[in-house]
C-alpha cells in the first residue's frame, strides 16, 4: 500500500492497559491538532454488519426511479429523504450524488428557534422495509465509538472525562447513504465540494476499494483511500470551536469517479442537541500556547449553538427544500 495521507488510530488499545490507553489519547491529540483527520481501527464493528449496510445501500439506489422519488427531501421540511443526482450544494456549486439522509426519528416541534424545524420523522422507502431496522443497528454502533471516543478526547485535552456527555445533551445524529455515479469527463469533477462538517464528529465508512476522497493539508489536496476494516474520522467546526482552534475542522472534497465505476459512502456525523452550547474548554498552558483560536470566514461563520450551524448547513445545501418550506429564514438571510 502506498504511503497513506493520514495517520492511524487503533481504538483497541484503549483496552491493553494505561500505557496503551495513554498513547492512544496522545496519538488522538496530535491527529485532530495537526491534520483534523485520521483512520480509526480497531472498532469492534462486524464485518457482517458492514456488509448488511453496503447490501442495503446498494438496494436503496437499485430501487427504480419513483420508488426513491416518493421519499424525495423536497417532500420533508426535516430536510430527511432522498436527495437526486444534482439536488444538492456546496459553497452553491452542484454536487454530482445521490443520497438519503436519516436523522433521530421523532415528531416534529412547532414554534421555537428557526432550527427546530430540523426535528422531525425520517421518510423511508416503502420498497425496501429493511433498510430502516439496518440503519437503526449501525446508528446504535456507531454512537457508542462516538461516545468513546469524544471521553478520550476530553481527557487527553485537560477536561474531565465525561465533559461531552455532560453537555451534549440527546444527540443530533445524521446518517447519509451516499452514491457518487461515474462521469465521463476527462477532468476531475465535483463529487461534492470543499467544505466543513458544522458539528462535532465524523465517522465515514467508504466502499472497499474505491478512492475519491481528499483532504487540504498545508494548501494542497491529499488523496485518503479507504483502508481495510477502518473509518475515516474528522472533527467538525464545533470542537474547533469548544478547544479555541487549538483542534481545527479540515477542508474535505471528494472527486467523482470515473464511469463506469461508482461509489459507495456513509458517514455518520455525531453532534450535541440542537438547543446546546457547548462550552470552551479550558486547555491545559502548554496546549493553550498552540490555540491559535477559531477560524474566521465571513462567507461560513461558526456559530456556538449546534442549532443554528445545523440550520446553516441544511439551508445551503438543500436550497430547493428551503425555498418550498422555509422561504421566511431564505429572506431573512438574504
Amino acid at each position: 500500500m502506498a504511503e497513506l495521507s493520514l495517520p492511524i488510530l487503533d481504538l483497541s488499545q484503549l483496552d491493553e492497559g494505561p500505557d496503551a490507553a495513554a498513547r492512544f489519547r496522545d496519538d488522538l491529540r496530535a491527529a485532530t491538532h495537526d491534520v483534523g483527520f485520521f483512520y480509526l481501527t480497531g472498532t469492534g464493528i462486524s464485518p457482517e454488519l458492514e456488509a448488511r449496510l453496503h447490501r442495503a445501500a446498494l438496494d436503496f439506489f437499485a430501487l427504480p426511479e419513483e420508488d426513491k422519488l416518493a421519499i424525495e427531501n423536497v417532500n420533508s421540511p426535516h430536510f430527511r429523504g432522498y436527495t437526486r443526482i444534482g439536488g444538492e450544494r456546496t459553497q452553491g456549486q452542484v454536487d454530482w450524488r445521490e443520497q438519503i439522509d436519516i436523522g433521530p426519528e421523532r415528531e416534529p416541534v412547532d414554534g421555537g428557534p428557526a432550527f427546530n424545524r430540523l426535528i422531525g420523522p425520517n421518510l423511508w422507502p416503502a420498497a425496501q422495509p429493511e433498510l430502516q431496522e439496518i440503519v437503526t443497528e449501525w446508528h446504535e454502533t456507531l454512537s457508542d465509538v462516538a461516545r468513546r471516543l469524544l471521553r478520550e478526547w476530553a481527557q487527553t485535552l485537560g477536561a474531565d472525562e465525561t465533559y461531552f456527555d455532560d453537555h451534549f445533551g440527546e444527540p443530533s445524529t445524521l446518517i447519509k447513504i451516499v452514491r457518487y455515479p461515474g462521469t465521463h469527463e476527462p477532468e476531475p469533477q465535483q463529487g461534492v465540494g470543499a467544505h466543513k462538517d458544522s458539528g462535532v464528529l465524523t465517522l465515514l465508512w467508504v466502499e472497499p476499494g474505491k478512492g475519491g476522497l481528499q483532504v487540504e493539508r498545508d494548501g494542497a489536496w491529499v488523496d485518503a483511500p479507504p483502508v481495510p476494516g477502518a473509518f475515516v474520522v474528522n472533527i467538525g467546526e464545533l470542537l474547533e470551536y469548544a478547544t479555541g482552534g487549538y483542534l481545527k475542522a479540515t477542508n474535505h472534497r471528494v472527486v467523482s469517479p470515473k464511469a463506469p465505476n461508482d461509489r459507495i459512502s456513509i458517514p455518520f456525523f455525531f453532534n450535541p442537541a440542537l438547543d446546546k452550547r457547548l462550552p470552551l474548554i479550558e486547555l491545559p498552558p502548554e496546549l493553550a500556547a498552540e490555540a491559535n483560536g477559531v477560524t474566521k470566514d465571513p462567507s461560513n461563520p461558526i456559530h456556538a449553538l449546534y442549532g443554528e450551524n445545523a440550520l446553516k448547513s441544511r439551508l445551503r445545501a438543500h436550497p430547493d427544500v428551503a425555498a418550498i418550506h422555509h422561504a421566511d429564514l431564505v429572506d431573512a438571510t438574504a
